[in-house]
């Protein structure tokens, strides 16, 4: 009995001691692979999962992308469309057109799950979840453009006047877009996105002009077509750039404070139809209910 127990623990010791081996050198595998390739802040664990996701996710979708018929005018329009939305891969616009097969598909399906082919015209429905998960897509991109156009025009006075003390410190305005982009990569993602752009291009040997008036052309937007204006205009003609960039984001700020006066504004007007059709009822039936029940138990004794 005392050999058989001797035995066993000298199984579960080997055993353990093992485990222990194994765990150690897998531990000492990662440090030696996080000391070799280190992970930085914007390269987490977490974002290799997103990496990961979207990876599959493409591989999925993107076989789907021959099915669809397209042009290369229909190609060039809807890539220049992605660009704005913050698309820029080669694989975006593969997905884009995949998802224009598999979402119609996958509406179909569910319409049939839910039992709707049942209570309406088989072929309405089919006709409609195809058409409808046809334009998703692009309705969705319309509204990744809309939303990252808005994101631009909201954080561009605070970039611009980062950029304007790096410029009065003494820095060139390469430099100056290069060093706030770099600050404002995670607080204003969207215009430092864009301005990083800029900055990539003109190390790759293009004219300082062409490469803002290319942001103006990606962008799309008026305040950045006027401000695109001002810099090049100042770049030609030897002005401050300081002032410039100053002066512009002054007058950003002072037109995005006007807007909010505007809607303000128009806010009085925008309730009354909730106060009519939802609110006004409900306090009739509360002050006049009691009455009107009173007024017609009285008049039912004379009938």
């Amino acid at each position: 009995m005392g050999l058989a127990i001797v035995a066993f623990a000298a199984v579960f010791v080997l055993i353990a001691s093992a485990g222990v081996l194994l765990l150690f050198r897998t531990g000492m595998t990662q440090r030696l692979a996080s000391a070799l390739t280190p992970l930085t802040d914007d390269e987490t664990w977490m974002s290799r999962l997103k990496r990961s996701r979207t990876g599959s996710l493409q591989a999925v979708i993107q076989p789907f992308d021959r099915v669809v018929p397209k042009s290369p005018q229909e190609v060039s329009v809807a890539q220049k469309r992605l660009m704005r939305a913050g698309f820029r891969k080669d694989s975006n616009l593969s997905v884009f057109y995949g998802s224009k097969v598999l979402v119609p598909i996958a509406l179909s399906i569910l319409a049939t799950i839910s039992g709707m082919t049942e209570t309406f015209s088989p072929f309405f429905v089919y006709a409609l979840a195809l058409g409808l998960g046809y334009l998703l897509p692009d309705f969705w991109v319309g509204w990744r453009i809309k939303a990252r156009q808005t994101n631009i025009r909201l954080q561009l006075p605070d970039f611009l006047d980062l950029m304007c003390v790096c410029v009065e410190a003494g820095l060139s305005i390469d430099q100056a877009l290069y060093r706030t982009s770099d600050e404002m990569k995670r607080s204003h993602p969207d215009v430092a996105d864009e301005m990083g752009l800029v900055t990539l291009e003109q190390r790759a040997g293009r004219p300082r002009a062409d490469a803002w008036k290319n942001l103006a052309e990606r962008v799309d937007l008026e305040v950045v077509r006027t401000l695109v204006s001002a810099i090049v205009q100042a770049d030609q003609f030897g002005t401050s750039i300081a002032k410039t960039l100053r002066t512009y984001a002054d007058g950003l700020r002072t037109r995005r404070r006007q807007h909010i006066e505007e809607l303000a504004a128009k806010m009085s007007v925008k309730l009354v139809f909730p106060l009519v059709f939802f609110i006004f009822p409900s306090i009739f039936v509360v002050a006049l209910g009691p009455s009107l029940l009173a007024i017609v138990e009285s008049f039912q004794k004379y009938f």
